[in-house]
């Protein structure tokens, strides 16, 4: 049977994009930093990249119980902490309770000597004993103390408090009824590592739900305790709320912008049909831009597809001048007239989206091939696929009378120039005079966490001292011992800042792991039993703790100097080795150790001009995550722009080349510069912080306010603007303008940046062809 060309053309399609959607099934997508990391990045920037995916400080969440009495808090705190343990998905629950402890404190004990960073050569010598057992005798009523009396005669020296005062050095948060409180004590607090890495969000959301679940669990336990509430933060909670923001205001914003360019596409087509037809060249050019960057890159990145699919958003106007201008005057004419004009304004956006394509950053070539490859296809769609399907008569309503009515008025536009030129004189003084200022560099421009949020957290993690997310130092080695033994020299250095109150305190893995090297030290320094035995009973001569109650001190002394160093494989299973793992970590040119800084008071910075004079020489690496972070996000916004501009020098060349006059390549440029000038500028007086979604936007309206001028420019070339050119003009600012538009309202700043950007942008950029190309010898 011989099928059609229709059928043939439209099976053609349908194969392509079934292969498209196979490709798509087998990419990788990552919604990773690296997105922003530049192709050879330095070692700052890798750094920031595995921390800000697989770091502890990632996966810290940080809970308050309030409401209530402390006596309430405390229980719920202890049943949430037991619950939590015993479920999984955590690497560590700490509440403060002793309880809580158990495992930890066995294994300490058990391995003391080779743990133990008091363990000396002056420590077992009868000075040293006596000291060590008077120390351990007055420290009995201190809440360490009451956890370690139980095993006064295993270890009288006091290397079990040795040890866990070592956990956690500098401030220690309140303690109330047994558990951790807050500065004011008014609310209990619990400290939570998760499983999950920061990067793994669905991780982080099963953490935070079981957060939650054990507290409503915990608190239809305790009598009077419906009251209490509870507050969560920590970068996974961060990312929770984002993804779910940002979900739910695509959701939301994207039925109310359908329903409006619907309605409008039905009042403008009358067919069904056609309203479906004009969707294949967006959905065909959606689906190549993500074929062509898996194909090219091996991976997509969903930043690249959720911007790209923004920048595509011009090929829903390639279909409406195709049903309204062939509609018209039919197919053959409209190729013959038309198409040249859409086919010019489609290499414009072309060469504006492909200088991206020289990014030194992947994520800006990514989306620069994302936006080339979809645009394209969208517009060879229209030209090959819509007139086949479509048949050779497109039957659209004829224009009404408002379509004349604003005919007409364009056709007054001109009387504008003057004003316009004025004002635009006046906001290009005013960019100029601003063009230091004008575009943000600070990545929390970009950022969903509120003001109120962001307080929230800085108020718990002074109340748990917590680890901060912004400082850590980096220790590397060529193997695992090497690295092991940097950090515990770059450790001592970190020891004297946190004595002088420079930092607040610092974790590191030698705290669980310390270098064999360190470990055969400490053993060495112990002394045969008989040795120990004599030194023992002059030192405790005149202690109340008799010398002949301590055997299990003698025993354990002489079957710790049979043993050998403490090894990774000794922590499996418990928390702690998924504490070193997280900051231990092996690299292709050796294993790396991540110490994360802990401020030295809430809300003072770090100082760290202080801080990497003292770490000078030592080998470590001192990264400010977040000043890495806005530095590299502030290059890449600044090579956008140079970017950009490259693109809009090639713009210009294509069109004078194209267009070979003079007079009218001006036209055209004055319409895109001064739509862009405009913008640009009442977003700025309006307090918009200008980042990399506004450059975005400032990209879509060229490539948009180009297919206007040109179609305006058309009447310069001796050709008269008829009715259904103005419609179809009408009708796509129109969607646009919608579709962009409704984005305006988003509480995500990545949305609202593309909303008020191209919303406006789109309409004034009609307006601006209409004032300086539109000629009036045409009118």
């Amino acid at each position: 049977m011989k099928l059609s060309p229709r059928v043939r053309v439209f099976l053609v399609w349908l194969a392509l994009m079934c292969a498209g959607v196979a490709v798509v099934s087998q990419s990788r997508f990552s919604a990773d930093i690296s997105f922003f990391l530049p192709s050879r990045p330095t070692p700052e920037q890798k750094v920031l990249v595995a921390q800000l995916k697989d770091g502890s400080v990632s996966r810290l969440l940080m809970a308050a119980v309030g409401g209530g009495d402390a006596r309430q808090r405390a229980q719920v705190s202890q049943a949430m902490r037991q619950q939590l343990s015993d479920g999984g998905g955590f690497l560590s629950v700490q509440n403060g309770a002793a309880a809580a402890m158990d495992t930890e404190r066995d294994f300490f004990l058990r391995h003391r000597y080779q743990l133990s960073p008091a363990v000396n050569a002056e420590r077992f010598t009868e000075a040293g004993l006596r000291e060590a057992v008077g120390d351990t005798i007055d420290g009995l009523s201190s809440p360490l103390g009451m956890l370690t009396k139980p095993f006064l005669a295993r270890d009288p020296t006091g290397e079990l408090m040795a040890i866990l005062e070592d956990l956690n050095p500098g401030a220690q948060p309140e303690m109330r009824a047994g558990v951790w409180a807050s500065r004011d004590g008014e609310r209990a607090m619990l400290l939570l590592e998760t499983q999950a890495l920061g990067s793994d969000i669905d991780g982080q959301a099963q953490a935070v739900e079981r957060v939650q679940a054990a507290f409503e669990a915990a608190r239809s336990q305790v009598a009077g305790a419906p009251e209490l509430s509870l507050q969560l933060s920590g970068p996974g909670v961060f990312a929770v709320k984002s993804r779910e923001s940002i979900k739910a205001e695509v959701s939301r914003l994207l039925v109310i912008s359908t329903i409006g360019i619907v309605g409008v596409l039905l009042w403008v087509y009358r067919s069904p049909r056609l309203l479906a037809l004009g969707l294949l060249p967006m959905l065909s050019g959606a689906l190549a831009g993500v074929v062509v960057v898996s194909l090219v890159h091996g991976e997509v990145f969903g930043i690249t597809v959720g911007f790209g699919s923004a920048l595509i958003g011009e090929a829903v106007d390639y279909a409406i001048y195709f049903f309204v201008q062939s509609g018209r005057m039919g197919l053959r004419t409209w190729r013959k007239t038309f198409w040249p004009t859409i086919r010019l304004g489609v290499m414009t956006s072309a060469l504006g989206f492909g200088a991206l394509l020289f990014s030194g950053f992947p994520g800006l070539s990514q989306l620069g091939l994302y936006a080339l490859s979809g645009v394209v296809t969208a517009a060879l769609v229209t030209r090959f696929v819509l007139p086949t399907l479509a048949g050779q008569v497109v039957s659209v309503a004829e224009p009404g009378p408002w379509v004349h009515r604003a005919l007409g008025a364009l056709g007054q536009a001109y009387r504008l120039r003057a004003v316009v030129v004025v004002l635009a004189v006046v906001a290009g003084g005013y960019l100029w005079q601003q063009r230091d200022s004008l575009w943000d560099a600070n990545l929390s421009a970009l950022s969903t966490v509120s003001a109120e949020e962001a307080a929230t957290d800085g108020r718990l993690r002074s109340d748990l001292a917590a680890p901060d997310a912004r400082y850590l130092v980096m220790a590397s080695g060529a193997d695992q011992e090497a690295a092991l033994q940097a950090a515990e020299r770059i450790g001592e250095r970190l020891d004297t800042l946190t004595e002088a109150g420079v930092i607040g305190g610092y974790d590191s893995p030698v705290r669980f792991l310390p270098s064999a090297q360190s470990q055969q030290a400490r053993l060495a320094h112990l002394p045969e039993r008989t040795e120990l035995e004599t030194r023992l009973r002059v030192a405790l001569a005149e202690s109340p703790l008799s010398a002949d109650k301590l055997g299990p001190f003698l025993d354990e002394v002489a079957a710790a100097r049979e043993a050998g160093p403490v090894r990774r494989a000794d922590l499996d299973g418990s928390a702690m080795a998924l504490a070193v793992d997280a900051m231990l970590t092996p690299g292709v040119s050796g294993w790396k150790v991540m110490m994360p800084l802990r401020p030295p008071a809430a809300g003072v910075d770090m100082p760290v001009a202080q801080l990497e004079a003292a770490l000078e020489g030592s080998g470590a690496l001192f990264v400010d995550l977040k000043g890495e972070f806005d530095t590299l996000y502030g290059g890449y916004v600044g090579e956008a722009v140079r970017l950009s501009l490259a693109g809009c020098a090639l713009i210009v060349l294509l069109l004078g080349v194209t267009l070979r006059s003079v007079p009218r390549l001006s036209r055209v440029l004055i319409t895109l510069t001064l739509t862009v000038v405009g913008v640009l500028a009442a977003l700025h007086l309006t307090g918009e912080r200008l980042h990399l979604l506004h450059l975005v936007g400032m990209l879509l309206i060229v490539a948009v306010g180009s297919n206007y001028a040109l179609f305006f420019d058309r009447a310069a070339g001796g050709e008269a603007l008829d009715a259904a050119t103005l419609m179809s003009l009408g009708v796509a600012t129109l969607t646009t303008a919608i579709g962009f538009g409704t984005l305006a309202a988003s509480q995500v700043p990545v949305l609202q940046a593309i909303g008020v950007t191209v919303g406006p942008g789109a309409l004034l950029a009609l307006l601006m062809a209409a004032v300086f190309v539109y000629p009036p010898q045409r009118r």
